[in-house]
């Protein structure tokens, strides 16, 4: 990565790990998840002359950071959570805070989130589709998707309209459940939380899954509640989406985002997008980018979901961690 260029969430991350020494930057990776891992340290591996400069400005960035949110009289437990939950959101910072503060092992159903999602298929393939949906749902959405894929057609259907009627389950079936999963995972844990799944949950999985397979599950679903399937399609955020964020939202949105990525996002975006972006940058940016967008030629469309799903990842990110508001088709409900 050149020092000169822009350096986006993960990667300012990273340089941060890499100033703190090994062991502690080891300390640190030990409260993230599998996603979070695997992002910054995919970052870490990338990074190469990286100027003192911006070293020097990730840190100030963090201090600052750190000396606006602590204040003497605040708890250490207030404090970890409310900086967690800034990062990372509300469900994932639930799940970390309960490791750091009670030193909780992974339970069996969070060592899944550490597996490659075709072997999760294989472990949940011979299952009751609500016990699939169960285990789906305490998955991160893009984990959850990539598992669907390899599921039969019709089982993949049948688990999204579980996980959109799916509200609370009882403590004592995903306990079970969990037990289930320790065994065969040699782990232990006590598990507290019961409430998953639901609209958004669904919603979420099926953003991350590719647009032919989306629109496949969305038909069956809509073939045994039609009300089910547009109430899903109602909170799903697709990349024209972005169009309706605020000014100040997609200049947000644009910082964490790879030149190279957002080029190719934009090959099959529509004129509203494209504008809104342009508006947002600076006018010799602007230029650039159309230049780019010229000199770029065909692009496989696969290629070009893919880039689009990896900026609406971080667009998420960023929503969870109240940093930008996304607003779904319906316009009501927020993903």
């Amino acid at each position: 990565m050149s020092s000169a260029a822009p350096v986006n969430g993960a990667q300012r991350a990273a340089i941060l790990l890499m100033t703190l020494g090994e062991q502690e930057a080891a300390e640190v990776l030990k409260h993230m998840g599998p996603r979070e891992v695997q992002k910054i340290g995919a970052a870490m591996a990338e990074l190469s002359g990286i100027s003192r400069s911006v070293v020097s400005d990730v840190l100030g960035r963090f201090i600052d950071i750190v000396g606006d949110q602590t204040a003497l009289g605040i708890g250490n437990d207030d404090y970890i959570r409310n900086v967690l939950v800034q990062a990372l959101g509300e469900d994932k910072a639930g799940g970390i805070m309960d490791r750091i503060l009670t030193g909780h092992n992974s339970r069996g159903l969070d060592q899944l989130k550490w597996m490659d999602a075709r072997a999760i298929a294989e472990v949940v393939r011979l299952e009751h589709p609500q016990i699939i949906a169960i285990v789906l749902s305490h998955l991160d959405p893009d984990q959850a998707a990539e598992v669907l894929v390899h599921l039969q057609d019709r089982v993949r259907a049948d688990v999204i309209m579980r996980i959109a009627t799916l509200d609370v389950v009882q403590p004592s079936a995903i306990k079970e459940l969990d037990e289930v999963l320790e065994r065969q995972f040699s782990g232990n844990s006590n598990v507290k939380s019961s409430a998953v799944g639901g609209l958004k949950s669904a919603a979420n999985i099926l953003n991350f899954m590719d647009s032919s397979v989306e629109s496949a599950i969305i038909e069956i679903v809509a073939e045994n509640d039609a009300d089910i399937a547009q109430r899903i399609e109602e909170l799903m955020f697709v990349f024209d989406n972005l169009a309706e964020l605020d000014d100040r939202s997609i200049q947000s949105l644009l910082r964490e985002v790879a030149s190279e990525t957002l080029v190719v996002a934009l090959k099959g975006a529509d004129e509203p997008l494209r504008e809104k972006i342009f508006k947002n940058i600076s006018k010799r940016a602007a230029e650039m980018l159309r230049d780019d967008l010229e000199a770029k030629g065909p692009v496989r469309l696969s290629e070009v979901e893919a880039a689009q799903k990896e900026i609406l990842a971080v667009a998420r990110r960023m929503a969870d961690s109240g940093e930008i508001a996304l607003g779904g088709k319906g316009g009501d409900e927020y993903v």
